[in-house]
């Protein structure tokens, strides 16, 4: 075989008692970690972010290295999804200006809260889900879930917010203009608590982008991976997506890549 391939016998068993170069070994340990913090970030984070995962828990790695191992690897992250809109805008209630018009800027905490409904399916039916986040620490501070979208449920989700945050008055409150935010009852505890009502103009998803942007993470990342049997099921997940993987594991990329609850903490920290 050696005349065939015009090699020597020595250079033929030097071939094969080689050993893999110390940049070779380096890359598999590498690939192990890689597909290690690619399982623990649930398969939702690209090169920059994982390569931040990464240097946290001491291993150092170029962005280029890594975006070749990942190559390697064929890891992808979730594709996204598209999903329609739940809430109806044709009624007759009271509609709020719009004091955003797409400006999310807040400079602290509680200065700006979006909200928004959304549905699951289930093997049960419709689980609805009513959210608000904190544009500025992009935390969701307070949901709610239930078999039917009404007022109350929107409700209870302004409660938890209310409860968990106690917000200065004169913030903004934001949403779309469905009934369920335009309900006098839902008006009365903005009112009680000093809030300033505003609402996307009709048909504009642009003008709640933070909220739909969560929405279409929550999905992407999560519910668009299961099939539940009922609504119980359904929402185990989201809770556990929420208060554990979106507000404290997830990095967000525009925080500087940590999670939306360091980012809150290094917040109250530096204005101490």
């Amino acid at each position: 075989m050696c005349q065939v391939f015009g090699v020597s016998r020595s250079g033929y068993y030097n071939w094969v008692q080689h050993e893999p170069s110390d940049r070779k070994q380096s890359d598999e340990r590498l690939k192990l970690e890689i597909k290690v913090a690619h399982i623990r970030t649930r398969e939702t984070y690209g090169t920059r972010r994982l390569q931040t995962e990464l240097a946290e828990n001491g291993i150092i790695v170029g962005r280029d290295r890594l975006a070749r191992l990942r190559k390697e690897l064929r890891l992808r992250c979730k594709q996204k999804r598209k999903f329609r809109a739940t809430t109806n805008p044709n009624h007759n209630l009271p509609v709020a200006p719009n004091l955003l018009n797409q400006t999310f800027a807040p400079t602290a905490p509680n200065q700006v809260w979006v909200a928004d409904l959304t549905y699951v399916a289930t093997q049960e039916g419709w689980l609805y889900l009513a959210g608000i986040k904190d544009v500025y620490t992009c935390e969701i501070v307070g949901y709610a879930m239930g078999e039917r979208m009404t007022k109350e449920l929107t409700g209870k989700a302004l409660f938890m917010a209310l409860r968990s945050q106690r917000p200065p008055a004169g913030l903004i409150h934001h949403s779309d203009r469905g009934s369920q935010y335009c309900a006098y009852d839902y008006r009365v505890i903005q009112e009680q608590f000093g809030l300033k009502t505003s609402m996307s103009r009709k048909g504009n998803c642009y003008d709640n982008a933070p909220m739909e942007s969560f929405w279409g993470t929550l999905k992407n990342e999560s519910l668009s991976h299961y099939r539940f049997n009922n609504r119980d099921e359904a929402i185990s997940v989201i809770r556990e997506y929420i208060e554990i993987f979106y507000n404290r594991q997830r990095r967000y990329s525009r925080l500087g890549n940590i999670t939306p609850a360091a980012f809150r903490e290094k917040y109250h920290q530096m204005a101490a």
